[in-house]
């Protein structure tokens, strides 16, 4: 696995989260995304995969309460074992992302913020070959062609 090293701090307005970046141009990081009309209550983690200054954004499936969040550790506050346990869920979802850049490599794929995200939640592109493409195609035509005859 790759050396990960804290890189950058950011605090914004509906925003809080830890950004962490490797030697590379590939970044990750949790934050809180409050909704619009937010008043209180839970709040979504989400996770932002950066890839060559292109963003790509999934929903970590958690929420938390916004005074519990550590922004600077991108992390829930605390030593309670419920607090552990989800932020053990964060650690894995962390090494995930890693894993997946990590095969992405490996195979030689194209990695970009999108295929590393659909790599991570199991989305894979149907792999078409060019001449089965054209086969769709003429098929289409043939249709068409009857059709108007």
């Amino acid at each position: 696995m790759q050396q990960k090293q804290l890189h950058d701090f950011r605090k914004s307005g509906s925003e809080n989260f830890l950004f962490l970046q490797d030697h590379s141009n590939f970044s990750l990081l949790f934050y809180l995304k409050k909704p619009k009309n937010y008043q209180s209550g839970l709040v979504p983690i989400y996770l932002r995969i950066t890839v060559n200054g292109k963003r790509s954004e999934t929903t970590t499936g958690r929420e938390c309460e916004p005074s519990l969040w550590k922004s600077s550790a991108g992390r829930l506050k605390g030593t309670k074992e419920d607090v552990k346990s989800f932020n053990a869920y964060l650690d894995t979802l962390q090494k995930q992302v890693y894993e997946a850049h990590s095969q992405l490599t490996e195979a030689k794929s194209i990695i970009n913020a999108e295929t590393l995200r659909d790599k991570l939640l199991g989305k894979s592109e149907k792999t078409r070959m060019l001449i089965d493409i054209f086969k769709d195609h003429n098929k289409k035509i043939a249709t068409l062609a009857k059709a108007t005859l």
